[in-house]
């Protein structure tokens, strides 16, 4: 059979399984694709393709609120100070000036104006730098002069309590903000050695995750490609197999027609076979029957003889009355079956025929079909698995097409990162245990004013008599006052000095949150990265060899959404999927190269017309055997009883007188029951062993014309099947097995194409990377740098009130050198009342 009429007109599943190109030929295996008769087997389900395992990350810092607690008021209070948007125009001027040699004055103005609010900020530190100094001098000074309070004298009115209790309520609140931002100081200095100590760990395992990533993405085209070579074995064993597989298909074909046939010949062939045996049988049966009788039948003779002898004696009382019942005393009995030597012939016909051997064909032809297949291709499928190899080569060269060098960059780029920070980290270590350090002798600083005033605050209370002599106050209350002016000196001396401090990490905590943190969380410094020409070389579409451009903020955005590779490196610009997963423009070289193979069975005549002839004799003279005759004459012989007749003699010798009659009667008595005996004994048994051969023998010719017209029936309509069919068979099993090949590359292109584009290098851990970043530089370092300045700056301006409650408040709990008493008691002097004499 030609394979190629039908392939002309069906089209193939567009873009799948289109990466194997020619190999997708070793699929049709030279077999056609008919269209009339649809294919019955279902083909095996190719096994699914598990989805891509994605690999494991560790986990990375999150952000919490530990580091963040003052993060709103600071970044409040930034956003006050610095209220303009992220400066991109400003910081283009600025990384073009810088190659220049003459810096440009207007851009200068610029970046003055955009500072403003820092530059207000500063004037005020360095206000507060300059004059804190001086004033503390000055008032030193003043106070060493015996001014400004410095006088060891009190003047006593009577609103000194009330100012008293003012001034100490003043100085607690005052101190109480202080200690509280004393404590911010702590808090923040240890959450920003927390974070710093811990950043490197952070940083080892986001750069961890990102290597992670790179190294899976090979790994994940490996496995896609190695995949397809499981699929090619797969396809390879089904053409080792192909005899089997299609063959087991078309004897299922046949099976349903073929199957009823066999059976009916084969229960012909056994019914044939039983009635021949059983002709046998009743054959023998009746020679033996017949010669049983014949030699009864001589006995019966001789003793009818004798018995007619003495019956015909004159001395014989009463032996005519017996002589009618002598005539019918015979065994002549010739038994026959009417037709049964034609029945005879017909069956042993029929036999000659040797309907065995047509089944030993049948199955034979039934059996010999796979092999069948398998000779008939054995050539198309050797140039078929040449082919598959072929593919394999291919196969391997698929990953050429995707850039997979600039990720073997990138993790080299990323291992010079991990080695530079595993080198600076000691570094880094210990310059953080010197700021630590530092920050926490500060922190000391500030909670020795704030001691200072509480044991002043504390004391002064508990040591003072309010109306005792100021020049007799007690040493506890004096004590509370010298304590207040030390929170004081130490105020004057040491806040400048943290004011600087202040200054310094305000400029610098304050400009990295305006100018990196707040817009990286925005997304507006990615934004900024992809400003053309800013960074050189920067150009990833080109890179890549993209038609499109491809930004920074594209990318994290993408990521961000867990995107694959794919869509997020527009890959889909440099690798045609569709084109290499689309097998229609191959489907011409694939007729050309299998259009000549055929797969031939040999037609078959099941039963020829003489047997079918034989068959129908067979039938017709089964139906002519007349079995009732033949049961009659049995009954025949069962009926005979001599016994009867012996009665008689026996009866007729009782009134004989003569004694040698009487003896002769009596003899010929027992002659006959020795006889009826012997018929019993012999005759029935063979006329039971005959009646049942009978009726097995009636009942088998009773059903054979049934048998018989089933088996021409049944093997009219094999034989039909196979002479009208057989080809289309041939052609639909064939299709189907091409389909079923076909399905596995199909399924695994499907596969691939949605793995490549849909799982193949999920880039979310890259924008973790990202945001692992700003977490661990912004949220933890930058913020708790912030609160720390913040909280510092926060307890040095309220060092100033505290200095003014504080001096003011000591003098009502020192000792007085010079003492003033207050007397609310007015002494009333009698005038005598002038008096008027009349004369």
């Amino acid at each position: 059979m030609r394979l190629s009429e039908s392939m002309r007109g069906w089209r193939w599943w567009q873009g799948s399984a289109g990466v194997f190109r020619a190999g997708v030929g070793v699929l049709l295996l030279g077999l056609s694709l008919a269209q009339s008769v649809p294919p019955q087997g279902a083909c095996p389900t190719a096994v699914a393709q598990q989805s891509l395992t994605q690999p494991k990350y560790e986990d990375t810092e999150e952000q919490d609120a530990g580091a963040g607690f003052m993060a709103a008021l600071v970044q409040s209070f930034l956003h006050t100070v610095q209220p303009n948007p992220f400066p991109e125009d400003l910081i283009l001027k600025l990384y073009h000036e810088s190659q220049k040699v003459q810096f440009n004055q207007e851009l200068l103005k610029e970046i003055l104006v955009y500072q403003v609010g820092f530059l207000v900020c500063v004037a005020i530190g360095v206000l507060y730098i300059v004059l804190m100094p001086i004033v503390g001098l000055f008032l030193a000074c003043c106070r060493c002069c015996g001014n400004c309070g410095g006088k060891m004298y009190q003047k006593q009115t009577s609103s000194i309590n009330c100012r008293r209790r003012t001034l100490y309520w003043s100085a607690f609140v005052t101190t109480i903000i202080i200690f509280a931002g004393n404590i911010c100081m702590f808090r923040s200095n240890e959450t920003l050695n927390v974070s710093v100590d811990q950043s490197t760990v952070e940083l080892n395992k986001t750069i961890d995750n990102v290597r992670t990533f790179l190294t899976s993405v090979p790994q994940q085209i490996d496995y896609v490609v190695n995949v397809s070579y499981k699929t090619v074995q797969e396809v390879t064993e089904n053409l080792d197999d192909i005899g089997l597989q299609l063959g087991t298909k078309i004897q299922e074909r046949f099976t349903g027609t073929l199957d009823p046939a066999l059976r009916s010949v084969r229960l012909l062939h056994q019914v044939t076979q039983d009635t021949s045996v059983q002709l046998k049988t009743l054959n023998s049966s009746l020679v033996e029957l017949q010669s049983s009788v014949d030699d009864l039948q001589a006995n019966t003779t001789a003793v009818k003889n004798k018995i007619s002898q003495t019956l015909s004696n004159s001395d014989c009382i009463g032996c005519d009355t017996l002589k009618p019942e002598l005539e019918k005393l015979t065994l002549d009995i010739s038994i026959t079956v009417p037709s049964l030597s034609e029945f005879q012939s017909a069956v042993d016909e029929v036999i000659k025929t040797n309907l065995g051997s047509k089944i030993k064909e049948v199955e034979y032809y039934f059996n010999s079909i796979p092999q069948k297949v398998t000779n008939e291709t054995k050539e198309v499928v050797q140039s078929s698995k040449q082919q598959l190899s072929e593919i394999e080569t291919q196969i391997s060269k698929v990953t050429n097409d995707i850039p997979l060098t600039a990720l073997t960059d990138v993790n080299r780029t990323l291992n010079q990162v991990q080695g530079d920070i595993s080198r600076v980290t000691p570094v880094i270590d210990k310059a953080e245990h010197i700021r630590w350090g530092v920050c926490v002798a500060l922190c000391c600083l500030v909670l020795l004013v704030v001691a200072c005033n509480l044991l002043g605050l504390f004391l002064g209370p508990v040591g003072l008599t309010p109306k005792s002599d100021p020049r007799e106050r007690s040493c506890t209350a004096n004590c509370a006052g010298t304590f207040l002016m030390m929170g004081a000196g130490f105020s004057f001396l040491f806040s400048w000095l943290f004011m600087i401090a202040v200054l310094l990490l305000f400029l610098l905590g304050g400009n990295v949150y305006t100018l990196l943190c707040k817009p990286w969380s925005d997304g507006k410094l990615l934004q900024f990265i992809d400003t053309q020409g800013l960074i050189p070389r920067l150009d990833i579409g080109q890179k890549l060899g993209l038609e499109s451009n491809i930004t920074i903020s594209d990318i994290y955005s993408d990521c961000e959404k867990n995107q694959p590779l794919w869509s997020t490196l527009h890959l889909y610009e440099l690798v045609n999927l569709g084109d290499l997963l689309n097998v229609s423009k191959y489907t011409e070289e694939i007729q050309q190269h299998f259009e000549n193979t055929d797969i031939t069975l040999s037609t078959f005549t099941f039963l020829t017309t003489d047997v079918k002839n034989q068959l129908s004799s067979f039938s017709a003279k089964a139906k002519n055997v007349d079995f009732t005759s033949v049961t009659q004459q049995m009954n025949n012989i069962s009926s005979i009883n001599l016994n009867t007749t012996a009665d008689k003699l026996d009866r007729l010798a009782a009134t004989q007188t003569n004694n040698a009659i009487r003896g002769e009667l009596q003899n010929e008595a027992m002659n006959l029951r020795r006889i009826q005996i012997n018929i019993e004994t012999n005759i029935f048994p063979q006329v039971e062993k005959l009646n049942s051969t009978t009726e097995s023998l009636r009942s088998i010719a009773e059903n054979i014309n049934g048998t018989v017209g089933e088996v021409l029936s049944n093997v009219g309509a094999a034989q039909d099947f196979l002479d009208t069919n057989t080809t289309q068979i041939v052609k639909t099993e064939s299709r189907e097995f091409l389909d079923c090949q076909l399905s596995y590359f199909i399924a695994y292109a499907d596969w691939a194409n949605l793995t490549i584009t849909q799982q193949v290098g999920r880039c979310g851990p890259v924008a973790e990377a990202v945001d692992s970043g700003e977490i661990i530089l912004c949220s933890h370092i930058v913020e708790s740098l912030n609160a720390f300045w913040f909280s510092l700056g926060w307890c040095m301006i309220f060092f100033i009130p505290s200095i003014i409650f504080s001096i003011k408040l000591a003098k009502y709990y020192r000792k007085m050198k010079y003492s003033d008493v207050y007397d609310n008691h007015i002494i009333m002097n009698h005038i005598p009342r002038a008096q008027m004499r009349i004369t």
